[in-house]
């Protein structure tokens, strides 16, 4: 009998053991392949910027079967300035009025 529920406690860990590297292996795998697509549509966008850099216009690309990239390359938006038009000392006190006006 020890035999029989030595095997099992063995062949569950070899079950778990095969579990944690197949986890291992398929997350390397996604990340190789969430990799190559990356790769692939930034070189799809920078071919279309190429196309429109030497004056293809979007409406002639697309005519012609080329849409604009899914990914587009990203652009930095700058970061709106918000206005000092009040001290600081007011913006600190503001919320805990509101929240005491609310409740």
């Amino acid at each position: 009998r020890l035999n029989a529920v030595r095997s099992v406690a063995e062949a569950r860990q070899a079950l778990v053991d095969v579990r944690e590297q197949t986890d291992r292996e398929l997350s390397e795998l996604q990340a190789r392949i969430a990799e190559r697509i990356a790769n692939a549509e930034r070189d799809d966008v920078r071919a279309y910027s190429a196309a429109v850099s030497a004056g293809w216009t979007a409406e002639e690309l697309r005519k012609i079967g080329f849409s604009e990239p899914d990914k587009k390359a990203r652009t930095r938006r700058r970061a709106t300035r918000k206005p000092a038009n009040r001290p600081v000392s007011e913006a600190a006190t503001e919320p805990a009025q509101e929240t005491s006006s609310q409740g």
